[in-house]
């Protein structure tokens, strides 16, 4: 059972962080319903692990781990069900719903579509860069070199100037 201490720790934790979280829920979901599921298992995931994680690593970088896999894991889970969809289902689900993009400002906007377009591991890589993480923290949390986190970084960052003049 935990205490009092680590629920208040814990709070205190989502609270810091809570924007990365959002960025990665964004990222990988453009369905408002969709987020709120990814946004209750990643916090699931984190407090599972939090007694056993918080005095020994870095908070940031813990987090951005465990949200960014608990991220792919669902993204996976939804190509699978949506690769298993009958015709039917686009029928009878067919729900309205207000595109989050439309609410953000047109740069923005382009930068999540663009997101959206990358496989699950260069929309983690790319998110860490967004959030101004080192070469070295980037490459920890994603379990790669750092040579390799410069490459991958220059190839997406070529793709989207590709995007942005193509336009």
């Amino acid at each position: 059972m935990r205490s009092a201490t680590d629920t208040d720790e814990f709070v205190q934790l989502i609270r810091d962080y809570k924007g990365v979280i959002y960025k990665i829920l964004y990222s990988y979901c453009k369905d408002a319903d969709d987020r709120k599921d990814l946004q209750q298992e990643i916090l699931i995931q984190l407090w599972r692990s939090f007694e056993s994680n918080k005095p020994n690593v870095n908070l940031s970088g813990w987090v951005y781990r465990v949200a960014l896999n608990v991220a792919i894991s669902h993204y996976r889970k939804e190509i699978k069900r949506k690769e298993s969809k009958t015709p039917i289902d686009d029928i009878v689900f067919n729900i309205h719903s207000v595109n989050y993009l439309d609410e953000l400002d047109t740069n923005l906007s382009q930068l999540y579509r663009f997101i959206h377009q990358l496989d699950p591991f260069n929309k983690a890589l790319i998110m860490l860069y967004l959030e101004e993480k080192s070469h070295r923290d980037i490459a920890e949390i994603l379990g790669i070199s750092e040579t390799n986190v410069g490459t991958k970084i220059s190839r997406i960052k070529k793709e989207l100037k590709d995007q942005a003049t193509n336009k």
